[in-house]
């Protein structure tokens, strides 16, 4: 009985690893072994660099019972932004702006959307689903009418160098990565906040009766959200070198699904940090495995959308069981 239990805890603990490294396994027997050539394994990296990102900031939502949607077209419209502001010629004058003034740019708006997100779920009693789904259209809208629905073109060598210079051979994305992660895992295991967050997402009720300003937290919830978002954009644009109005479309979705495949749990108040950044590499190597395959692309939503009805259902059958 004492060895069951032992097996069952140890599941629990290490399923997610087993699962990604049978995955990996797999994906490599398909392949050929071009799956973990150095070049690929750079190319996840790069993916899961990203996403990992934005699903930190998705993790803060989800575990106080919250969901954003709009942090895609906050990429889309934070890295037009940025784009412009990086432009040899952005001072008007034929002058450049310091390259301190896009990347400062990029994170204030998306926090400043993530605030506004915040407020309206907090202080307005509006579902997170209406003012987030509100907000994407809005946002994605506001990046098509500045850029005039066109990419934005033409950033200055120091831009371009945000998000594609490696440091002692490791690409500089996987550090932004490393740095936001344990950062974010600082904060949600070792701060008042982050007990504060759990707490919001497991009763908030009782999280009031207890003396947490649940309004406020909620609203510094979603600026975090906004806040990596607008990280994202100014990485995304530096790394492909242009402000496209339409870029992070369905990231929201890519986010959410790493969260949620990372044990996080969609009614909030459960969830851990190293949970998420492996959800976070399997969304990447998922992706990357069917490029490799050749698998049409267009499969791609549909895996991910199955993985998280998939998942989902899981927590809801862990939840019965644990009661």
């Amino acid at each position: 009985m004492e060895k069951t239990m032992k097996s069952k805890g140890i599941l629990k603990n290490f399923g997610l690893i087993i699962i990604f490294v049978v995955l990996v396994a797999l994906l490599t027997a398909v392949s050929g072994g071009a799956f973990i050539k150095p070049g690929n394994l750079i190319s996840v990296l790069k993916q899961t660099a990203v996403n990992g990102i934005l699903a930190m900031g998705m993790t803060f939502v989800i575990i106080s019972g919250g969901i954003d949607l709009s942090v895609g077209s906050i990429v889309g419209l934070t890295g037009v932004i940025a784009c412009m502001l990086a432009h040899p010629a952005a001072s008007g004058e034929g002058g450049q702006f310091p390259l301190i003034v896009p990347i400062v740019a990029a994170l204030l708006i998306g926090a400043l959307i993530g605030t506004l997100n915040g407020v309206g779920i907090a202080y307005g009693d509006i579902p997170a689903f209406i003012v987030t789904l509100g907000s994407m259209t809005i946002v994605r809208g506001l990046a098509l009418i500045i850029s005039g629905g066109s990419p934005v073109f033409g950033v200055t060598s120091g831009f371009e160098a945000i998000a594609s210079i490696k440091i002692f051979g490791i690409p500089i994305l996987a550090i932004y990565l490393v740095v936001v992660v344990a950062i974010c895992a600082f904060v949600l295991q070792k701060t008042v906040y982050g007990r504060r967050v759990y707490a919001i997402g497991g009763n908030p009720v009782a999280a009031s009766v207890s003396g947490i300003n649940v309004k406020k937290n909620q609203v510094m919830v979603y600026t975090i959200a906004g806040l990596l978002a607008g990280f994202c954009g100014l990485l995304t644009a530096s790394r492909t070198i242009t402000g496209a109005p339409t870029a992070g479309q369905s990231y929201e979705m890519d986010a959410i699904a790493a969260v949620v495949i990372g044990g996080v749990s969609m009614s909030g108040g459960s969830g851990k940090w190293h949970g998420v950044v492996i959800g976070s590499l399997m969304i990447a190597v998922i992706a990357n495995g069917l490029d490799i395959m050749r698998v049409d692309s267009n499969w791609q939503p549909v895996i991910k959308g199955a993985i998280i009805i998939l998942a989902v259902l899981l927590d809801i059958r862990s939840k019965r069981r644990s009661r």
